[in-house]
Parts: structure tokens; sequence; C-alpha cells
């Protein structure tokens, strides 16, 4: 008896061994299949998203990714960039916030040898590196705004000239720019100008939060566990469901990115098959500030923010002069959001 039951046991770990086996193979499969690469999850939201890439992709239009840190801007820039005419071409990225504002103009532009102080050499800007390509300008709302006419001028012109230089520089590139900021408040407060808006805003794309797409947790959880558990030389098969329904019951301000993290660290402290997810981590991040719970909150940030500009704009959500508009997203993303944070217009 005790040996046909070792015989059995060792016959289902041989079955579970090679089930696992086929998933990560069918996985590996249907990601090779996958139209965007390592943007993951079927959620509305990303979907919707994703169809405003296929839309706009083959046109030359600059393209303005709106969403919060760590929601894959940057992904759906190169998604962009690769159905366009130019992904035989350069794709060029820099971020506008990790450069100092008075080394920014000579990176977008270049500068000619001698131009000031440490030019020893003559430098060739992303601009032009970018030539025939695709520039992505991310975190767009930290350009200095001494230094916006100059892109404003090169974006409507296809022209510029280098710091220190006479030599006008024609170049043909497609601009593609996101922004965690909200630029029409910033307009407002005169700290971006409004033509550069309106040259920035051609598309504007609406990279959804991991909060509104909880659907595509469990998905991104099984792919970045295959990704660093073969990085790391581990094997692992199961994943708790109360580690995935604890997951989905937190908001992820940090996003996928956050996500991503977490569960490279999960991988690091997994010893065995099963992932080991340090659950603590979303518990101490989803406790409140004590002196003002309500506004500290996620949801309350949120729906405090839609509440203001559904004010502004008398409660009309569609239209170019709309509250959907205003907040980068589709008028039914924006209905959707609503009966989620029970907004609803004063009686």
């Amino acid at each position: 008896m005790a040996v046909a039951n070792a015989l059995a046991f060792r016959e289902i770990a041989q079955l579970k061994d090679k089930l696992a086996e086929e998933r990560l193979y069918l996985v590996s499969e249907i990601r090779a299949e996958h139209p965007f690469e390592e943007i993951v999850g079927e959620s509305r939201p990303l979907h919707d998203a994703l169809q405003q890439v296929e839309i706009v992709a083959p046109t030359d239009s600059t393209v303005l990714v709106l969403g919060e840190t760590g929601t894959g801007k940057e992904l759906i820039a190169r998604a962009i960039h690769n159905r366009s005419g130019r992904r035989e071409r350069t794709f060029v990225k820099i971020n506008c916030a990790a450069i100092p504002s008075g080394l920014l103009e000579s990176e977008l532009f270049g500068h000619e040898r001698g131009a000031f102080t440490g030019a020893i050499a003559q430098k060739i800007g992303r601009f032009e590196v970018a030539n025939g390509g695709t520039l992505f300008l991310d975190e767009v709302g930290e350009i200095p705004l001494e230094l916006q006419p100059k892109l404003l001028r090169v974006l409507q012109e296809q022209e510029f000239e280098r710091i220190g230089g006479t030599r006008t520089i024609k170049v043909d590139v497609r601009l593609v720019a996101a922004t965690n900021r909200d630029l029409v408040q910033m307009v407002e407060e005169h700290r971006f100008r409004d033509d550069l808006y309106y040259r920035l805003n051609v598309f504007p794309i609406y990279a959804p939060p991991l909060r509104e797409r909880p659907e595509d947790i469990e998905p991104l959880v099984r792919y970045f566990v295959q990704r660093f558990a073969a990085r790391m030389q581990r094997r692992i098969e199961v994943i708790p469901t109360e580690t995935l329904d604890a997951m989905r019951r937190y908001p992820w301000p940090g996003n996928v990115r956050e996500l991503e993290n977490l569960i490279e660290r999960a991988v690091i402290l997994s010893s065995g098959p099963h992932l080991t997810v340090p659950l603590a981590h979303l518990a101490r991040r989803s406790t409140p500030a004590a002196q003002d719970e309500s506004a500290s909150t996620l949801e309350g940030v949120e729906r405090a923010h839609i509440t203001r500009v559904l004010e502004e704009t008398n409660w009309m959500l569609g239209g170019p002069r709309g509250a959907a508009a205003r907040l980068g997203m589709k008028r039914t993303t924006l209905q959707s959001l609503m009966k989620r944070l029970a907004i609803g217009r004063p009686a």
C-alpha cells in the first residue's frame, strides 16, 4: 500500500512538472503572438488605450501620453513607433526631469564648440539623432518655460539651430511626449505655454493606472514571475490565491512599476515552488495618514480632482472642452470612473 501511494505521488509530481512546463511554453507562445510585446493585460481601459495606439501609429501626428508614474507610458510610446512607418529608424528617448534645466537645451538641440564654458567639442542633440525616426520626450511638463518656444518652433517647422550656431538644421522627427502632470492646470498657472500644449495635445492617449484594471494584476504577476524566475534560475509553479486577492485589493500608487519591483523581491525570497510575496509591504503602504485620512487616500484625491474638473466644465463630459478631454481620457472611461467613485452631479 505504501509503495503504491509513493508511486502515485511520484506520478502526480511528474504530471505537475509536465503541466508546468507546458504552461510556460504556452505562455511564451502567447507572448510571441501578443501584438503589444511587454504590454500585458486584457482589461477594457488598457484595450481602449491600445486601440488608440493602433489608430494613431501609422500617422506622423504628435502624440501626448498621459498617466501616472509607472503606468507604462514609455511602452506605449515604443508601441507607437514600432507600428509606424518609422519603425526601421531610431527611437530616441529623453527624460526631461532627469536632466538639469541648464543642460536640457544642449541635450535636445546640441551645441557648437566654444558655445559656452566647457563646450570643448561640437555636440549633436537628440533631435538630430532622431532624424527620420521618433523622439520620445518623457516628463515633458518639466521643460523650463524659457526653453518651450524653441521646442514649439521645432515641432511646427522641423528646424532649429544648435546653441552657439547660426546654421539652421532641418530634421524629420515624429514626437511622442508623456507626462504625469496636469498640463491644463500648468497652462492656467502660466507655468506651461498654451500654444505648446495645443501643439503637443494633437492626439492624447490615457495610460490607465493599475487600480483601474485589477483584472490585469494576475497576468502581470505571472508575466513578471516567469521573467524573474528565468533570470534567477528559479522554478516557481504556485502563486497562492490569497496573495493574488491581496494584490487585487491594493491600490498600487506606483502602478505596474511598483508591482514589478515587488515581484522581483518575491522571487528572490522564494526558495521553493511557491511564490513568497512580502504582503506586509501592501498592508504598510495601504495605511492612510492619520492626520487627514480621507484626503490622503488615492481614491479621495482622485475623486476630488475629477469633481473639480467636472465643476469647471459645468459637468459637461464629452466634446473638446468637456471634462474627459481635460482629464486626458475617453468619455466612457470617465463615466465608469464616476460610477466607481460615486461621483454625481448635485441636484
